[in-house]
């Protein structure tokens, strides 16, 4: 699956606070910036391990990691924001 339709399927912008930096995973809530901190952090960049732990489907984590890269600053200054 491309990266456009990854994102279409399981992204979503968060209704009370529109915007790419609390965009979140439209099945299960779970914030894309919290995915993108984990697998940068404690997953050691391993997509599956990120997918079991937070019981996402991997193409979750996938899609998160490819609207990340779209919006790169914006996701990094709210994990810089949720970690002060």
């Amino acid at each position: 699956m491309d990266e456009e339709t990854l994102i279409a399927e399981y992204i979503e912008e968060h209704p009370g606070f529109p915007g790419p930096a609390d965009a979140w995973l439209r099945e299960s809530g779970v914030p894309v910036w919290a995915l993108v901190a984990y697998y940068h952090g404690a997953a050691a960049y391993d997509a599956g391990r990120v997918a079991e732990d937070y019981e996402v489907p991997l193409a979750a984590v996938e899609a998160a990691l490819a609207y990340y890269r779209r919006h790169r600053s914006l996701i990094d200054n709210r994990i810089a924001a949720n970690a002060a």
